[in-house]
Protein backbone atom coordinates (compact mmCIF):
# COMPACT_ATOMS: atom_id res chain seq x y z
CA UNK A 1 0.00 0.00 0.00
CA UNK A 2 1.30 3.64 -1.10
CA UNK A 3 0.09 6.80 0.29
CA UNK A 4 0.19 9.99 -1.86
CA UNK A 5 0.32 13.31 0.45
CA UNK A 6 -0.46 16.30 -1.29
CA UNK A 7 0.77 19.63 0.32
CA UNK A 8 4.43 19.44 2.81
CA UNK A 9 2.92 21.65 5.50
CA UNK A 10 2.98 21.02 9.19
CA UNK A 11 -0.65 18.50 8.67
CA UNK A 12 1.71 16.75 5.68
CA UNK A 13 4.95 16.84 7.15
CA UNK A 14 3.52 15.45 10.47
CA UNK A 15 1.62 12.60 8.34
CA UNK A 16 4.69 11.88 6.85
CA UNK A 17 6.54 11.43 10.04
CA UNK A 18 3.89 9.24 11.19
CA UNK A 19 3.47 6.80 8.17
CA UNK A 20 7.30 6.84 8.62
CA UNK A 21 7.75 5.22 11.38
CA UNK A 22 4.85 3.03 10.59
CA UNK A 23 6.86 1.56 7.56
CA UNK A 24 3.74 2.83 5.27
CA UNK A 25 5.08 3.44 1.77
CA UNK A 26 4.39 7.44 1.28
CA UNK A 27 5.36 10.17 -1.31
CA UNK A 28 4.75 13.49 -0.08
CA UNK A 29 4.74 16.69 -2.92
CA UNK A 30 4.43 19.95 -3.25
CA UNK A 31 3.73 22.55 -5.70
CA UNK A 32 6.27 25.07 -3.77
CA UNK A 33 10.21 24.96 -3.94
CA UNK A 34 10.89 24.44 -0.77
CA UNK A 35 9.46 25.47 3.06
CA UNK A 36 8.05 28.71 3.70
CA UNK A 37 10.12 31.85 5.54
CA UNK A 38 7.22 33.52 6.83
CA UNK A 39 6.34 33.31 10.56
CA UNK A 40 2.57 32.74 9.55
CA UNK A 41 1.11 30.14 12.26
CA UNK A 42 3.67 30.68 15.44
CA UNK A 43 1.98 29.24 18.56
CA UNK A 44 1.95 25.42 19.06
CA UNK A 45 -0.79 24.71 21.90
CA UNK A 46 0.00 22.02 24.77
CA UNK A 47 -1.84 18.84 22.87
CA UNK A 48 0.20 19.39 20.19
CA UNK A 49 3.45 19.70 22.06
CA UNK A 50 2.77 15.98 23.59
CA UNK A 51 2.06 14.89 20.14
CA UNK A 52 5.46 16.59 19.01
CA UNK A 53 6.99 14.62 21.74
CA UNK A 54 5.61 11.49 20.80
CA UNK A 55 7.05 12.33 17.03
CA UNK A 56 10.52 12.46 18.53
CA UNK A 57 10.78 16.50 17.56
CA UNK A 58 9.73 17.95 20.67
CA UNK A 59 13.43 18.74 22.08
CA UNK A 60 14.15 20.72 18.90
CA UNK A 61 10.42 22.49 19.35
CA UNK A 62 11.53 23.77 22.48
CA UNK A 63 15.34 24.75 21.06
CA UNK A 64 13.88 26.31 18.64
CA UNK A 65 10.98 28.68 20.41
CA UNK A 66 10.17 29.69 23.96
CA UNK A 67 6.96 30.91 26.44
CA UNK A 68 4.84 32.70 24.75
CA UNK A 69 5.40 36.04 25.75
CA UNK A 70 2.87 38.89 27.36
CA UNK A 71 0.66 40.93 25.63
CA UNK A 72 1.93 44.63 26.27
CA UNK A 73 -0.59 47.37 24.92
CA UNK A 74 0.48 51.01 24.37
CA UNK A 75 -0.87 54.39 24.24
CA UNK A 76 1.92 56.06 22.47
CA UNK A 77 4.83 55.43 24.41
CA UNK A 78 3.31 54.75 27.20
CA UNK A 79 2.64 51.19 28.50
CA UNK A 80 -1.27 50.74 29.46
CA UNK A 81 -1.01 47.10 30.73
CA UNK A 82 0.68 43.48 30.19
CA UNK A 83 -1.25 40.44 30.26
CA UNK A 84 -1.11 36.84 29.23
CA UNK A 85 -2.41 35.01 26.75
CA UNK A 86 -5.28 33.32 29.40
CA UNK A 87 -5.60 36.81 30.80
CA UNK A 88 -6.42 38.18 27.42
CA UNK A 89 -8.74 35.91 26.22
CA UNK A 90 -10.80 34.97 29.19
CA UNK A 91 -10.03 31.73 29.51
CA UNK A 92 -8.48 29.28 32.46
CA UNK A 93 -4.90 28.76 32.48
CA UNK A 94 -3.55 25.16 32.98
CA UNK A 95 -0.74 24.40 35.52
CA UNK A 96 1.96 21.73 35.21
CA UNK A 97 1.24 18.34 36.74
CA UNK A 98 1.89 14.58 36.15
CA UNK A 99 -0.61 14.60 34.17
CA UNK A 100 -0.29 17.41 32.22
CA UNK A 101 3.53 18.25 31.35
CA UNK A 102 3.60 21.03 29.12
CA UNK A 103 0.41 23.52 30.43
CA UNK A 104 1.43 26.27 28.31
CA UNK A 105 1.50 27.48 24.54
CA UNK A 106 4.75 27.72 22.71
CA UNK A 107 6.01 30.41 20.84
CA UNK A 108 8.15 29.09 17.10
CA UNK A 109 7.53 30.40 13.94
CA UNK A 110 5.71 28.01 11.56
CA UNK A 111 8.50 27.82 8.87
CA UNK A 112 11.12 26.76 12.34
CA UNK A 113 8.32 24.02 12.91
CA UNK A 114 8.42 23.24 9.42
CA UNK A 115 11.94 23.04 9.41
CA UNK A 116 12.04 20.69 12.22
CA UNK A 117 9.25 18.41 10.70
CA UNK A 118 11.17 17.99 7.48
CA UNK A 119 14.38 17.46 9.25
CA UNK A 120 13.03 14.63 10.91
CA UNK A 121 11.44 12.95 7.98
CA UNK A 122 14.69 13.11 6.44
CA UNK A 123 16.36 11.62 9.57
CA UNK A 124 13.69 8.87 9.00
CA UNK A 125 14.32 8.21 5.41
CA UNK A 126 11.79 10.36 3.59
CA UNK A 127 11.82 13.07 1.56
CA UNK A 128 9.57 15.95 0.30
CA UNK A 129 9.26 16.22 -3.65
CA UNK A 130 9.25 19.97 -4.62
CA UNK A 131 8.29 22.16 -7.52
CA UNK A 132 5.05 19.45 -8.50
CA UNK A 133 1.66 20.36 -8.82
CA UNK A 134 -1.39 18.33 -8.62
CA UNK A 135 -3.90 19.96 -11.15
CA UNK A 136 -6.08 16.99 -10.86
CA UNK A 137 -7.11 13.66 -9.43
CA UNK A 138 -9.38 10.71 -10.48
CA UNK A 139 -9.70 7.29 -8.86
CA UNK A 140 -11.03 4.11 -8.93
CA UNK A 141 -11.91 0.81 -6.70
CA UNK A 142 -8.31 0.44 -6.91
CA UNK A 143 -6.59 3.42 -6.13
CA UNK A 144 -6.12 6.98 -6.75
CA UNK A 145 -4.49 8.92 -9.43
CA UNK A 146 -2.69 12.41 -9.52
CA UNK A 147 -2.26 14.10 -12.20
CA UNK A 148 0.46 16.75 -12.76
CA UNK A 149 2.01 18.55 -15.33
CA UNK A 150 4.74 16.04 -15.95
CA UNK A 151 2.68 12.73 -15.49
CA UNK A 152 0.68 10.82 -13.26
CA UNK A 153 1.51 9.54 -9.88
CA UNK A 154 -0.64 6.37 -8.46
CA UNK A 155 -0.82 5.80 -5.23
CA UNK A 156 -3.67 3.20 -2.91
CA UNK A 157 -4.87 6.68 -0.88
CA UNK A 158 -4.08 10.13 -1.11
CA UNK A 159 -4.28 12.86 1.51
CA UNK A 160 -4.90 16.11 0.65
CA UNK A 161 -3.13 18.50 2.71
CA UNK A 162 -2.98 21.33 0.49
CA UNK A 163 -4.62 24.31 2.21
CA UNK A 164 -7.24 26.23 2.35
CA UNK A 165 -7.23 26.93 -1.47
CA UNK A 166 -6.81 22.33 -1.89
CA UNK A 167 -6.64 21.50 -5.45
CA UNK A 168 -7.73 18.29 -4.60
CA UNK A 169 -10.89 19.62 -2.53
CA UNK A 170 -11.99 21.57 -5.70
CA UNK A 171 -11.27 18.64 -8.21
CA UNK A 172 -13.70 16.05 -5.98
CA UNK A 173 -16.81 18.88 -6.02
CA UNK A 174 -16.34 18.62 -1.94
CA UNK A 175 -18.45 21.11 -0.13
CA UNK A 176 -16.55 23.63 1.83
CA UNK A 177 -19.53 25.78 3.45
CA UNK A 178 -19.55 28.63 5.58
CA UNK A 179 -18.66 32.88 5.54
CA UNK A 180 -15.93 34.84 4.96
CA UNK A 181 -15.81 38.17 6.52
CA UNK A 182 -15.67 40.10 3.59
CA UNK A 183 -15.85 43.90 4.70
CA UNK A 184 -12.61 43.39 6.66
CA UNK A 185 -8.94 42.18 5.46
CA UNK A 186 -5.80 41.23 8.01
CA UNK A 187 -2.07 42.18 6.77
CA UNK A 188 0.68 39.85 8.43
CA UNK A 189 4.32 39.81 7.78
CA UNK A 190 7.98 39.64 8.79
CA UNK A 191 9.65 42.52 9.62
CA UNK A 192 12.86 44.02 11.87
CA UNK A 193 11.98 46.68 14.12
CA UNK A 194 14.37 48.97 16.22
CA UNK A 195 12.90 51.02 19.16
CA UNK A 196 10.72 48.46 20.98
CA UNK A 197 11.89 47.01 24.64
CA UNK A 198 11.07 43.63 26.10
CA UNK A 199 9.54 40.45 24.54
CA UNK A 200 5.96 40.93 24.21
CA UNK A 201 2.90 40.92 21.86
CA UNK A 202 3.16 44.87 21.66
CA UNK A 203 -0.01 46.14 20.66
CA UNK A 204 0.55 49.47 18.98
CA UNK A 205 -2.05 52.30 19.33
CA UNK A 206 -2.21 56.27 19.72
CA UNK A 207 -5.62 55.83 22.08
CA UNK A 208 -4.71 53.03 24.51
CA UNK A 209 -7.65 50.61 22.96
CA UNK A 210 -7.07 47.56 21.47
CA UNK A 211 -9.64 47.96 18.81
CA UNK A 212 -7.44 50.36 16.18
CA UNK A 213 -3.97 48.39 16.23
CA UNK A 214 -0.38 47.54 15.26
CA UNK A 215 0.76 44.02 16.48
CA UNK A 216 4.30 43.30 16.66
CA UNK A 217 5.43 39.99 17.88
CA UNK A 218 8.85 39.04 19.04
CA UNK A 219 9.59 35.64 17.54
CA UNK A 220 12.46 33.56 19.09
CA UNK A 221 16.20 33.31 18.18
CA UNK A 222 15.09 36.00 15.19
CA UNK A 223 15.95 39.80 14.65
CA UNK A 224 12.20 39.74 12.87
CA UNK A 225 9.09 40.58 14.48
CA UNK A 226 5.90 39.01 13.20
CA UNK A 227 3.48 42.27 12.39
CA UNK A 228 -0.43 41.70 12.00
CA UNK A 229 -2.87 44.48 11.47
CA UNK A 230 -6.81 44.34 10.65
CA UNK A 231 -8.61 46.84 8.95
CA UNK A 232 -11.62 47.54 6.78
CA UNK A 233 -11.86 46.35 2.91
CA UNK A 234 -11.49 49.53 1.70
CA UNK A 235 -8.17 50.75 3.46
CA UNK A 236 -5.74 48.55 2.85
CA UNK A 237 -2.73 50.18 2.45
CA UNK A 238 0.25 49.07 -0.67
CA UNK A 239 1.78 45.65 0.50
CA UNK A 240 5.22 47.21 0.43
CA UNK A 241 7.59 48.10 3.54
CA UNK A 242 6.34 51.91 2.84
CA UNK A 243 2.97 50.78 2.99
CA UNK A 244 3.46 48.88 6.38
CA UNK A 245 5.60 51.71 8.09
CA UNK A 246 2.67 54.41 7.32
CA UNK A 247 0.24 51.67 8.85
CA UNK A 248 2.23 51.38 11.68
CA UNK A 249 3.13 55.47 12.14
CA UNK A 250 -1.05 55.99 11.94
CA UNK A 251 -2.32 53.58 14.13
CA UNK A 252 0.96 54.14 16.94
CA UNK A 253 1.17 57.82 16.83
CA UNK A 254 4.70 56.73 16.91
CA UNK A 255 8.16 58.24 14.94
CA UNK A 256 10.48 55.86 17.27
CA UNK A 257 10.04 52.84 15.25
CA UNK A 258 11.91 52.21 12.89
CA UNK A 259 10.37 49.11 10.24
CA UNK A 260 13.02 47.85 8.01
CA UNK A 261 13.85 44.25 6.00
CA UNK A 262 10.60 43.17 4.80
CA UNK A 263 10.55 38.92 4.79
CA UNK A 264 7.64 38.71 3.24
CA UNK A 265 3.97 40.21 3.38
CA UNK A 266 0.69 38.85 2.63
CA UNK A 267 -3.20 40.59 2.98
CA UNK A 268 -6.03 37.98 3.72
CA UNK A 269 -9.61 37.57 4.30
CA UNK A 270 -11.17 35.68 7.29
CA UNK A 271 -12.99 32.61 6.23
CA UNK A 272 -14.93 30.60 8.43
CA UNK A 273 -15.18 27.35 6.42
CA UNK A 274 -15.62 23.33 6.39
CA UNK A 275 -16.00 20.42 4.19
CA UNK A 276 -19.19 18.77 3.98
CA UNK A 277 -16.87 15.59 4.42
CA UNK A 278 -13.21 14.39 4.92
CA UNK A 279 -13.53 11.08 2.80
CA UNK A 280 -14.30 10.50 -0.96
CA UNK A 281 -13.46 7.03 -1.62
CA UNK A 282 -9.36 6.30 -1.28
CA UNK A 283 -9.49 10.05 -0.66
CA UNK A 284 -9.07 12.04 2.68
CA UNK A 285 -8.79 15.81 3.36
CA UNK A 286 -6.64 17.25 6.33
CA UNK A 287 -6.16 20.38 7.93
CA UNK A 288 -6.74 23.79 6.04
CA UNK A 289 -7.77 21.68 3.41
CA UNK A 290 -10.26 20.64 5.48
CA UNK A 291 -11.58 23.25 7.55
CA UNK A 292 -10.45 27.39 7.83
CA UNK A 293 -10.95 30.04 10.69
CA UNK A 294 -9.89 33.16 12.03
CA UNK A 295 -5.97 32.61 13.34
CA UNK A 296 -7.73 33.66 17.10
CA UNK A 297 -6.69 31.20 19.46
CA UNK A 298 -3.52 29.59 18.28
CA UNK A 299 -5.68 26.73 16.60
CA UNK A 300 -5.16 26.08 12.70
CA UNK A 301 -1.99 24.71 12.61
CA UNK A 302 -2.99 22.47 15.54
CA UNK A 303 -5.61 20.89 14.52
CA UNK A 304 -4.31 19.86 10.92
CA UNK A 305 -1.56 17.89 13.20
CA UNK A 306 -4.15 16.23 15.01
CA UNK A 307 -5.95 15.61 12.13
CA UNK A 308 -2.90 13.90 10.27
CA UNK A 309 -2.43 12.25 13.69
CA UNK A 310 -5.65 10.83 14.36
CA UNK A 311 -5.27 9.54 10.65
CA UNK A 312 -1.58 8.04 10.44
CA UNK A 313 -2.05 4.86 12.53
CA UNK A 314 -5.56 4.47 10.99
CA UNK A 315 -3.84 3.90 7.27
CA UNK A 316 -0.64 2.01 9.10
CA UNK A 317 -3.44 0.25 10.49
CA UNK A 318 -5.13 -0.87 7.37
CA UNK A 319 -2.14 -1.68 5.52
CA UNK A 320 -1.00 -4.12 8.34
CA UNK A 321 -4.80 -5.88 7.21
CA UNK A 322 -7.55 -4.19 9.37
CA UNK A 323 -11.13 -3.49 7.26
CA UNK A 324 -10.47 -0.11 5.16
CA UNK A 325 -13.74 1.19 6.87
CA UNK A 326 -11.55 1.88 10.08
CA UNK A 327 -11.33 5.20 7.68
CA UNK A 328 -14.43 6.19 8.08
CA UNK A 329 -13.90 6.60 11.93
CA UNK A 330 -11.51 9.36 10.78
CA UNK A 331 -14.48 11.60 9.91
CA UNK A 332 -16.48 10.50 12.55
CA UNK A 333 -14.14 11.53 15.01
CA UNK A 334 -12.30 14.94 13.45
CA UNK A 335 -15.23 16.42 12.12
CA UNK A 336 -16.90 17.58 15.19
CA UNK A 337 -13.76 18.88 16.45
CA UNK A 338 -13.13 20.81 13.37
CA UNK A 339 -16.93 21.94 14.10
CA UNK A 340 -16.18 23.00 17.43
CA UNK A 341 -12.64 24.86 16.17
CA UNK A 342 -14.94 26.86 14.18
CA UNK A 343 -17.38 27.86 16.97
CA UNK A 344 -13.98 28.61 18.96
CA UNK A 345 -12.43 30.87 16.80
CA UNK A 346 -15.39 32.61 15.35
CA UNK A 347 -15.86 33.91 18.95
CA UNK A 348 -12.38 34.87 20.01
CA UNK A 349 -12.21 36.51 16.85
CA UNK A 350 -15.41 38.63 17.63
CA UNK A 351 -14.19 39.21 21.15
CA UNK A 352 -11.30 40.97 20.05
CA UNK A 353 -9.04 40.41 23.19
CA UNK A 354 -11.85 41.86 25.26
CA UNK A 355 -12.43 38.55 27.71
CA UNK A 356 -15.49 37.09 28.29
CA UNK A 357 -14.89 33.54 29.77
CA UNK A 358 -13.67 31.73 26.45
CA UNK A 359 -13.48 28.24 26.22
CA UNK A 360 -9.86 27.13 26.83
CA UNK A 361 -7.76 26.69 23.73
CA UNK A 362 -5.32 24.12 24.94
CA UNK A 363 -6.63 21.04 22.97
CA UNK A 364 -5.92 18.87 25.61
CA UNK A 365 -9.90 18.40 26.04
CA UNK A 366 -11.09 17.48 22.84
CA UNK A 367 -12.29 13.89 23.02
CA UNK A 368 -13.77 11.10 20.49
CA UNK A 369 -16.45 10.12 23.38
CA UNK A 370 -19.30 8.26 21.91
CA UNK A 371 -17.33 7.50 18.88
CA UNK A 372 -17.28 4.76 16.95
CA UNK A 373 -13.64 3.19 18.48
CA UNK A 374 -14.91 4.23 21.81
CA UNK A 375 -15.69 1.53 24.61
CA UNK A 376 -16.13 2.01 28.27
CA UNK A 377 -18.14 -0.56 29.37
CA UNK A 378 -17.77 -0.09 33.66
CA UNK A 379 -21.24 0.45 35.17
CA UNK A 380 -19.81 3.61 37.02
CA UNK A 381 -17.59 5.44 34.30
CA UNK A 382 -15.41 7.84 35.56
CA UNK A 383 -14.29 11.58 34.74
CA UNK A 384 -11.55 10.03 32.46
CA UNK A 385 -13.65 8.02 29.60
CA UNK A 386 -13.38 6.18 26.51
CA UNK A 387 -12.37 8.43 23.83
CA UNK A 388 -10.62 11.22 25.92
CA UNK A 389 -6.89 11.92 25.48
CA UNK A 390 -4.27 9.59 27.89
CA UNK A 391 -3.01 11.44 30.54
CA UNK A 392 0.62 11.54 31.68
CA UNK A 393 1.53 9.74 34.94
CA UNK A 394 3.69 6.59 36.11
CA UNK A 395 4.07 3.09 35.88
CA UNK A 396 4.39 1.06 38.86
CA UNK A 397 7.51 0.66 38.05
CA UNK A 398 8.83 4.22 37.70
CA UNK A 399 8.55 4.91 34.34
CA UNK A 400 6.58 8.02 32.89
CA UNK A 401 3.74 6.63 30.90
CA UNK A 402 4.34 8.99 28.07
CA UNK A 403 7.17 7.26 27.66
CA UNK A 404 5.75 3.70 27.76
CA UNK A 405 3.48 5.19 24.88
CA UNK A 406 5.79 6.55 22.45
CA UNK A 407 6.01 5.03 19.52
CA UNK A 408 3.45 3.42 16.60
CA UNK A 409 1.81 1.04 19.27
CA UNK A 410 -1.34 0.53 21.27
CA UNK A 411 -0.55 0.29 25.16
CA UNK A 412 -2.43 -1.57 27.88
CA UNK A 413 -2.66 0.16 31.21
CA UNK A 414 -3.50 -2.80 33.85
CA UNK A 415 -4.63 -0.55 37.00
CA UNK A 416 -3.83 -2.60 39.94
CA UNK A 417 -4.41 -5.69 37.71
CA UNK A 418 -2.55 -8.86 36.62
CA UNK A 419 -1.16 -7.42 32.84
CA UNK A 420 -2.49 -9.84 30.17
CA UNK A 421 -1.01 -11.21 26.85
CA UNK A 422 -2.87 -9.13 24.70
CA UNK A 423 -0.33 -9.02 21.82
CA UNK A 424 0.12 -5.32 22.66
CA UNK A 425 2.52 -3.38 24.96
CA UNK A 426 1.02 -3.76 28.43
CA UNK A 427 2.47 -2.22 32.08
CA UNK A 428 0.74 -2.48 35.50
CA UNK A 429 0.02 1.39 36.71
CA UNK A 430 -1.53 2.28 40.51
CA UNK A 431 -4.56 4.09 40.22
CA UNK A 432 -3.73 7.96 40.51
CA UNK A 433 -3.91 11.12 39.06
CA UNK A 434 -5.30 11.71 36.06
CA UNK A 435 -6.80 8.07 35.77
CA UNK A 436 -10.02 7.70 38.08
CA UNK A 437 -10.71 3.95 37.76
CA UNK A 438 -10.90 1.14 40.51
CA UNK A 439 -8.57 -1.33 41.12
CA UNK A 440 -8.84 -3.94 38.43
CA UNK A 441 -9.51 -1.89 35.76
CA UNK A 442 -7.85 -2.40 32.10
CA UNK A 443 -7.42 0.90 30.28
CA UNK A 444 -6.26 0.83 26.60
CA UNK A 445 -4.28 3.61 24.54
CA UNK A 446 -4.30 3.94 20.86
CA UNK A 447 -1.05 4.91 18.93
CA UNK A 448 -2.29 8.61 19.26
CA UNK A 449 -2.64 9.12 22.58
CA UNK A 450 -6.43 8.25 22.95
CA UNK A 451 -7.88 6.01 25.31
CA UNK A 452 -9.37 3.30 23.00
CA UNK A 453 -11.13 1.12 25.57
CA UNK A 454 -11.89 1.00 29.31
CA UNK A 455 -13.22 -2.40 30.85
CA UNK A 456 -12.68 -4.33 33.83
CA UNK A 457 -12.26 -7.38 32.05
CA UNK A 458 -9.22 -8.33 30.06
CA UNK A 459 -11.55 -10.18 27.74
CA UNK A 460 -13.43 -7.15 26.47
CA UNK A 461 -9.73 -5.37 25.91
CA UNK A 462 -8.49 -8.44 23.52
CA UNK A 463 -11.87 -8.44 21.92
CA UNK A 464 -11.81 -4.71 20.79
CA UNK A 465 -8.47 -5.24 20.01
CA UNK A 466 -9.54 -8.35 17.96
CA UNK A 467 -12.06 -5.57 16.19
Amino acid sequence: MTVLIVGAGPTGLTLACDLARHHVPFRIVDKAAGVFPGSRAKGLQPRTLEVFEDLGVLDAIQAGGEPFPKFRLYHGREVVWERTVSEMLGSPRLTASPAVPYPDTWLIPQWRTEEILHAHLTELGGQVEWNIEIIGVTQDSTGVTAHTADGEIRADYLVAADGGHSTVRKALGVGFAGDTFETERTLIGDVRADGLDGRFCHILTGNGAVGDRFSLWNLPDSDHYQFVASMPADQVPDLTLDGVRRLCADRSGRTDIHLHDLRWISLYRVSVRMVDRYRVGRVLLAGDAAHVHSSAGGQGLNTGVQDAYNLGWKLAAVQAGADPQLLDTYTAERMPVASAVLGLTTQLHRQDFHGGGAPAIHQLDITYRNGPLALDDRSEPGELRAGDRAPDGLSSSGTRLFDAFRGPHHTLLAFDAPTPDLGVHAIAVPVGEGYDVAPGTYVLVRPDGYVGAISESAEVIGKYLRR
